[in-house]
């Protein structure tokens, strides 16, 4: 069967030419009914038609001769076929297979009358034969995303993105409008009427689609677009769109010629179809190129345009990830290709990959890595106008884009750097990577956004990761000074010598610069600054690390590390001070990032004494850490570190790094970190709990007693001998007999035997007795030896009997009271005892007495204490309980003797209550008038351990123990403050009376270390315990600081005159402590506390001044002025109506608009309840207040004035509404915000034309563009002799020169046409940060 034979199936010449000329009257945009009967007929066509047409190279007329012998219209033409007719009849099967209910034959019917249609186009003569039809062409075109189904890829889209949504909340859906959203539920209608179909279908739809792609490439190739820009655009589009058609097999190839049939997936037809299109032939290659890149664009950026005017992002699933690749490969190739035509337009594409990307960290990778393997495709001029144009997007308005040009600069960082030679100098200073580096990167450390300058440190750290040794150089010149310059000679003293040594080289070998000498200035300053800049860098770095930006701190610990790690910043103190503080960050997170930091360096640097400090000093106190998680972790490192590392010894054998790692590690703990050992304990009580020391464990540490390291052995015995069931006790007893350690190592020995006396037998426990008593009794062991050996003679008397357990203690700590008590007496009572004495050994019985007395109380008689008495005094009576210790006679002891005197008393008072009754005045008292710092610090322990005991006998005594929050010593002080906070976490003390204000004073300690010490206790420690203890003290608190008691109901609390003064912030003078206090207690208030406690400023302070009811005196005046200083505050504003700092992300998802709606309702709620309680309770107030200041001629006007002027700034247009009833207080108010506004344009208007403002080159371009201005006076002090030739006139040229620089590196960069314009050009302005 022949063509003609097919087409008569059509019975063209039965269909009505009215009917035809219908269709081609209403341009095919919409389907013209037949006759019922011809449209039956019709439908069993196109099967057979579609056969002819699989066999269609074997027409002649089909293949695309230059001079075919019969061309196919006279073919047509002589049988009678009309050309409109077949033309109007295939429409009608197009329209029916894109109506949205077409079921599967009709859209494959469709499909291939759309081939059919595009086949006929593409033979010369179609334009003469009047088969074009642009409206037709384009429908045929665009009909597979019509005929496709699309309800199976909308489910997979959705499941997908539930998926991703499990993974994180930045995966959630993108925000839809309103127009979309009516388009998605028209859609869900659609789908439930829409067919389902089974593979086999899906198959047939397919190779129709392959074989309309494969026409309209056809098409191309022969039939020129160039007149027609809609319908190459158009083309574009539906190409871009078929790239997601299916996944390619195997690798894709680009090639300029390349024969249809043998492509096999339709996104390789897509491609090649969109090859075609960027040739001459298809219109202007530049305008096609644009257009093509255009929506190439957002393959690259994985959005969905689709019709809505925002982009949609798509789920970053493998699919769409390799068509991303693709598309990059696509570009990439077409560079390749045309080279000087496309390189303008994929700067324009890369701009706008920059412009619109969002902020999710995973699309912000892939864009990243896309612009880096374009511009690997660049040349070293396109690629430096691109880095020019990429400096100054950076400094960009909006956060995401300042964000996604650190990302940018990473992945340019891996690249092979350009070290070729450039002729340009205006460019040639953006090739090197140390631009990327410092003017990029690093510049962005001081950004205004937290999220950006925690990135760009973040990033910092990963580039010492890089293998490129100028990247490592480029850093090292941040933070260290230049090869010739060591770090070490960053002090100033090293920075006047290395300069002093610079002057003498040049002086004696360079003499021709004498006539010169500016440049001379110049070098020097340069070095100078270069030294300098380093130590600020660093500076800023460990000042990043405290921000209160929890993301900003883990990124600049990051960075910390990776500076200390490589070696770029010493080991200093304060460097590793920094990851072991963070290591108790209020942040978990931070907290998790800092252990992990510590482990890093620890497993760098395992041989740094100091880096073993503090891994152990920031891991070891995290096991107590509040949060599970973080007391995990910390675990996890010791066991990693410590446990795991416990082999058998052999003295044999060489020790591992890791091994010797151990040992050093312990040996820190048994001497310079002894501080810890309450925290390692706690690690050994959890992981007794796991059953975590097996016999063999026991086994290795006891090995290693006899070894050189042996004392790091005893402590780790010491921990885990109770936990353990199998213990080799005979060799811990072989120990014992062969004894001589240090002082450590002999507590823990003491106390393993301790742990391991309820196994040993009564004769072995005798003998050990023996010893112990023996060597307590010649009271040469040290204090610690004496306090571990009591409770070890205790652990081998203990018994089930508890009196018998009494009577062994009786009979042993009684002889020892005894014994001790006969040595007081023969120095006391003696009349010349004290003038012989040995200090060391009187501390000692002190000592023995005060550990042996609290095992027997009963031994403890009259006289013992009248002896210990005597130690604090010379009489043996009764202590006057209205007299200190230090108003009796002094007596001849050392002040270390009296202090121990007074914690041996304290521990006879733990155990007899008539003695607390007695002493406790007498303690008080010392600590009010006592001038011994030691005596006063053991004082203030004992009433505290006291006020745990006998917590409602001491109670009484609170505020004589707070009263030492001010004391003259800060070691006090801090023991002070340490003890009470104890005690109220355990609420064995209440707030009550003055307590909390004597905490508000220590917040403004003159030492800044006690100040965070209080801040840390109220925050992170007693304000969780009671949340409202902020505001309910608040108000008092603007009495009690001014000493003002003329209020009814505040500060009425009783202090003695000593305490007023004591404690009193009253006076100008204090003034910035007091607003310290306010601002520290507003910024934790709750709204909700905000809000109620500006009524209560109101009512109890504003009215009672308003009503008369306090007295407008001098004390009256300071109190009404500093409260409206307070309500003027910015702290006293509600957060819920303030605009968060820092701009809106860039992406909008359901989670961010719910919570932006629910916050702009919460926002606009309050700002109503707000305004109305100003209005109906303050105003009232204020008219009055007014009234009575201008009456008395008050100079507290102008703080009301203040206040006001700060108030009404939330409510500029509404003054005349709120001050109704005073007309002229509205006037003067419009006036002073009138003339503010004026003042801060004028300032501003100043700050803009200031020369040192415009001259100042921002901090991270410092060190490549030139010298900052304030080192200009520094080389005359270093240099030895003053240079004759400087004048101002070399500094003018420094600072023209710099700005010239500057300006060169923030000019105008390049920007290409698109056919939307270049983003910059869309832009009005573009404030750089």
């Amino acid at each position: 069967m022949d063509l003609i034979s097919a087409l008569q199936f059509l019975r063209l010449d039965e269909i009505p030419e009215a009917w035809v000329e219908a269709v081609w009257d209403l341009e095919f945009t919409e389907g013209k009914p037949l006759d019922d009967t011809i449209e039956e007929e019709l439908a069993a066509w196109p099967v057979f038609l579609g056969q002819k047409l699989l066999l269609r190279h074997q027409v002649p007329p089909f293949q695309h001769e230059e001079n075919p012998r019969e061309s196919i219209w006279t073919i047509l033409g002589d049988n009678g076929v009309s050309i409109r007719s077949l033309v109007a009849v295939l429409s009608v099967f197009v329209q029916a297979g894109k109506a949205k209910g077409a079921n599967v034959q009709q859209r494959v019917n469709g499909l291939y009358a759309a081939s059919l249609y595009l086949l006929l186009l593409g033979i010369p003569g179609s334009i003469a034969n009047k088969v074009f039809h642009e409206v037709l062409l384009d429908t045929c075109s665009d009909l597979t995303s019509h005929c496709w189904p699309q309800d199976s890829g909308k489910k997979r889209k959705k499941d997908s993105l539930k998926s991703s949504q499990a993974d994180g909340k930045r995966s959630k859906p993108q925000r839809k409008d309103a127009r979309e959203m009516k388009m998605d539920d028209a859609e869900e209608e659609e789908e439930e009427e829409e067919y389902h179909f089974s593979g086999q279908d899906l198959m047939k739809m397919r190779d129709a689609v392959t074989f309309l792609v494969q026409s309209l490439l056809r098409l191309l190739q022969t039939f020129p677009l160039k007149d027609r820009p809609h319908s190459a655009s158009n083309c574009i589009r539906i190409f871009s769109k078929l790239l997601y058609f299916e996944p390619v097999i195997g690798e894709l190839t680009f090639a300029a010629e390349r024969d249809v049939a043998k492509l096999r997936t339709v996104p390789e037809m897509a491609f090649y179809g969109l090859q075609l299109l960027c040739s001459p032939k298809h219109g202007d290659q530049k305008e096609s190129l644009q257009t093509l890149f255009h929506r190439l664009l957002y393959v690259i950026l994985m959005m969905n345009k689709g019709n809505s005017r925002k982009p949609s992002l798509l789920v970053p699933n493998q699919a769409n990830l390799a068509t991303r690749d693709q598309a990059i490969q696509f570009v990439c190739y077409l560079v390749g290709e045309l080279k000087e035509l496309a390189l303008p337009v994929l700067q324009i594409l890369l701009q706008h990959i920059c412009f619109q990307m969002v902020e999710k960290n995973e699309y912000r990778t892939h864009g990243a890595q896309a612009v880096g393997m374009l511009t690997s495709r660049m040349a070293n001029t396109d690629y430096a106008c691109f880095i020019k144009w990429l400096f100054k997007f950076s400094r960009n308005s909006k956060m995401v884009h300042r964000l996604f040009s650190i990302d940018v600069v990473m992945v340019l960082l891996e690249q092979q750097e350009r070290t070729e030679e450039y002729q340009d100098p205006e460019l040639s200073c953006f090739l090197p990577h140390k631009f990327l580096i410092q003017n990029l990167l690093f510049a962005r450390r001081v950004d205004e956004s937290p999220t950006v300058q925690g990135h760009a440190l973040a990033c910092l750290a990963q580039c010492l990761e890089l293998p490129s040794l100028n990247i490592t150089r480029a850093v090292h010149t941040l933070f260290s000074a230049t090869p010739a310059v060591t770090v070490r000679e960053t002090s100033e003293c090293h920075l006047k010598d290395f300069c002093h040594r610079c002057w003498a080289a040049f002086c004696t070998h360079v003499q021709e610069l004498v006539a010169c000498s500016y440049f001379l200035e110049m070098l020097l300053l340069h070095c100078i600054y270069i030294l300098k800049a380093a130590k600020e860098n660093l500076a800023l770095l460990l000042r990043r690390a405290k921000n209160s930006k929890t993301n900003v701190r883990k990124s600049a610990l990051q960075a910390l590390l990776g500076l200390l790690k490589h070696g770029v910043i010493p080991m200093s103190c304060e460097n590793l001070g920094t990851l072991s503080e963070r290591c108790r960050d209020p942040a978990v997170s931070v907290k998790k990032k800092a252990l992990q930091c510590v482990g890093e360096l620890l497993a760098a640097k395992p041989e740094c004494r100091e880096v073993q400090k503090v891994w152990l000093q920031g891991v070891v106190p995290a096991v107590v850490d509040s949060e599970n998680s973080v007391q995990d972790k910390a675990l996890e490192a010791l066991d990693q570190v410590l446990l795991s590392q416990i082999k058998p010894y052999s003295a044999s054998s060489h020790m591992s790094v890791s091994q010797r790692l151990t040992w050093d590690l312990l040996d820190l703990l048994c001497n310079e970190c002894q501080n810890l050992s309450q925290y390692f304990s706690r690690a050994f009580t959890m992981w007794s709990k796991q059953n975590k020391f097996t016999s063999a464990f026991v086994t290795n540490l006891v090995s290693h007693t006899e070894a050189d390291h042996a004392a790091g052995a005893w402590l780790l015995l010491s921990k885990v001998v109770t936990s353990s069931h199998k213990v080799p006790y005979g060799k811990i007893l072989d120990t014992w007999d062969t004894m001589d350690v240090n002082v450590t190592t002999c507590c823990h020995i003491l106390c393993v035997i301790g742990d391991i006396a309820a196994h040993l037998n009564e004769d072995t426990k005798d003998r050990i007795v023996a010893d112990l008593m023996s060597w307590l009794k010649t009271f040469t062991l040290s204090l610690e030896v004496i306090s571990a050996a009591v409770e070890t003679l205790y652990q081998l008397g203990k018994n089930e009997d508890i009196k018998q357990t009494q009577a062994f203690l009786d009979q042993h700590c009684g002889d020892l009271v005894s014994v001790c008590e006969a040595y007081l007496a023969n120095i006391i009572l003696s009349e010349n005892g004290t003038q012989n004495l040995n200090e060391e050994m009187m501390v000692k019985y002190l000592h023995t007495l005060g550990v042996a007395s609290l095992h027997c109380p009963t031994k403890v008689g009259k006289r013992t204490v009248l002896l210990v008495e005597s130690v604090l005094t010379t009489h043996s009576d009764k202590l006057p309980a209205s007299l200190p210790l230090s108003q009796f006679k002094a007596n001849s002891l050392p002040t270390r003797v009296r202090a121990h005197g007074v914690i041996t008393l304290g521990k006879m008072c733990l155990q007899d209550e008539e003695l607390v009754h007695r002493y406790l005045p007498v303690f008080a008292r010392e600590l009010e008038v006592g001038t011994e710092v030691a005596v006063r610090n053991n004082v203030v322990v004992i009433m505290c351990d006291m006020c745990v005991r006998y917590t409602n006998i001491v109670d009484h005594y609170i505020p004589n123990i707070s009263a030492c929050l001010r004391d003259s010593d800060a070691v006090i002080r801090e023991q002070t403050l340490i003890m009470l906070t104890n005690l109220l976490q355990e609420e064995f003390v209440k707030w009550k009376g003055s307590l909390f204000f004597r905490f508000m004073v220590a917040l403004v300690d003159p030492d800044p270390a006690i100040a965070s010490l209080c801040e840390y206790c109220l925050l992170h420690l007693l304000l969780k315990k009671t949340p409202e203890m902020f505001s309910q003290h608040f108000i008092e608190c603007i009495f009690h600081f001014n000493s003002y008691n003329k209020h009814s109901s505040y500060n009425k609390f009783p202090q003695t005159e000593r305490e007023k003064v004591q404690f009193s912030l009253k006076g100008a003078q204090h003034r910035e402590k007091r607003f310290r206090i306010y601002h520290f207690l507003l910024e934790h208030f709750t709204d909700a506390q905000r809000f109620n406690i500006t009524n209560k400023i109101n009512q109890t302070i504003l009215a009672c001044f308003a009503d008369e009811e306090l007295p407008l005196d001098a004390d009256g005046a300071e109190i009404l002025s500093e409260t409206f200083s307070i309500l003027s505050l910015k702290e006293m504003k509600v957060q819920a109506i303030l605009t968060p700092a820092g701009e809106e992300p860039e992406e909008e998802n359901m989670a961010t608009m719910a919570k932006a709606v629910l916050q702009a309702a919460q926002k606009k709620v309050v700002s109503q309840v707000q305004k109305k309680a100003f209005m109906e309770n303050t105003v009232p107030l204020i008219i009055s207040l007014k009234n009575l200041l201008e009456e008395k001629r008050s100079p507290v006007l102008k703080d009301l004035m203040a206040y006001l002027q700060v108030k009404m700034q939330d409510y500029r247009n509404e003054v005349k509404e709120f001050f109704s009833g005073d007309e002229q207080l509205a006037a003067e108010v419009e006036f002073a915000l009138k003339m503010s506004e004026r003042e801060r344009e004028v300032q501003k208007q100043m700050e803009n034309c200031s020369l040192t403002e415009k001259t100042k080159t921002p901090p991270a371009q410092r060190s490549q563009l030139c010298l900052p201005e304030s080192c200009a006076h520094v080389t005359y002090h270093l240099c030895p002799k003053p240079i004759k030739y400087t004048s101002v006139i070399h500094t003018v040229c420094i600072h023209i020169c710099v700005y010239s620089m500057y300006s060169l590196c923030l000019g105008e960069a390049f920007c290409g046409k698109w056919n939307v314009q270049s983003p910059l050009r869309q832009k009005k302005r573009s404030s750089r940060v």
